[in-house]
């Protein structure tokens, strides 16, 4: 159990950083040095913050093995420069005259991506994760359910209301039927929604892919000044939020077009999914029909299934 190995991935004021060559038998003074190199700090000064709210992990005992500490394979760390011994450092204060230089510092932190964590979010697998997931990074990370209902009249009305955009040849059916269908809380959203709740957000929406590493950035040619990010498995969209260090609780899911940190990270949680294979393959995925009880394989069949039938609610197995 002890050579187990521990993947770990850190965040670091140089950006996020994977950690090789540790195991649970390696100390804590190897972890140490690790960091240091990864992250430009002298192993005396590195400090450790862990979960949510995030806490401090006492690495003090340089020979402890990693085993003592509560740290898995897979999971993220935070890491710090812990500066209090330097001279003419003045402490910090918890006085209420700074509130506002603290937000102020909190939201610049947040945006250029320097003192915080991308973090994915987990919605309801409920066939309106897509909207469910949309809300919350539009409203700065409230999880809402309900409001898919919502946003699923918002895109029928707009859709609607343009028959000439929203041709049957760009929705796959008739404009009608399309609105219908996308009232029922059992049809899944996709592209073509994504590409509607952008516009009407005035938001760009990039949706990473675990499975390709792609990322597909709904409302690019329109020139918005904000971004928000959702990722996506081949069946289940999840939104990524942006959780500050401190013990504020500040988050953050909207972001400038031209914040390339926070992209990168974006592509990063993607890829640490892929490399667990938390994806879906959708050509190859066993589905059920709730409906009928049909054995179905794959997105062509259970596109196929739903266009003969009626049927709209599947379940993955």
């Amino acid at each position: 159990m002890s050579g187990q190995q521990l993947r770990l991935r850190v965040q670091t004021k140089l950006g996020p950083k994977m950690l090789d060559g540790l195991y649970l038998a390696s100390t804590v003074g190897k972890l140490k040095e690790t960091i240091s190199a990864a992250a430009d700090i002298p192993p005396h000064r590195i400090r450790l913050r862990q979960g949510y709210p995030p806490k401090i992990i006492d690495i003090s005992n340089d020979t402890a093995e990693l085993s003592t500490l509560p740290f898995r394979s897979g999971d993220t760390i935070i890491v710090e420069e812990d500066e209090s011994h330097s001279q003419g450092m003045v402490p910090e204060t918890s006085s209420s005259s700074s509130d506002d230089r603290l937000d102020t510092l909190l939201h610049h932190q947040l945006e250029e991506g320097a003192s915080g964590i991308l973090t994915r979010r987990v919605v309801p697998a409920d066939n309106s994760c897509l909207f469910t997931s949309t809300h919350l990074v539009m409203s700065e990370g409230a999880l809402d359910s309900s409001e898919a209902s919502h946003l699923r009249e918002v895109i029928a009305g707009i859709v609607s209301k343009d028959p000439v955009t929203y041709s049957e040849a760009f929705l796959g059916k008739p404009n009608k039927e399309y609105c219908k269908w996308i009232r029922d809380k059992n049809s899944w959203g996709g592209g073509i929604e994504l590409s509607v709740l952008c516009q009407f957000y005035s938001t760009e929406i990039a949706v990473v892919d675990t499975q390709s590493g792609r990322v597909d950035r709904f409302g690019e040619d329109k020139n918005y000044k904000e971004r928000v990010f959702l990722i996506y498995d081949g069946i289940h969209y999840d939104p990524l939020v942006y959780e500050a260090v401190d013990q504020s609780g500040g988050v953050c899911t909207k972001f400038s077009i031209h914040n390339a940190v926070i992209l990168a990270q974006a592509l990063e949680l993607a890829s640490e999914a892929k490399s667990v294979r938390q994806f879906t393959d959708v050509e190859g995925f066993s589905l059920r029909c709730l409906v009928c009880q049909t054995p179905l394989r794959g997105r062509k069949e259970a596109t196929d299934h739903a266009q003969a039938m009626g049927h709209l609610n599947f379940g993955e197995y």
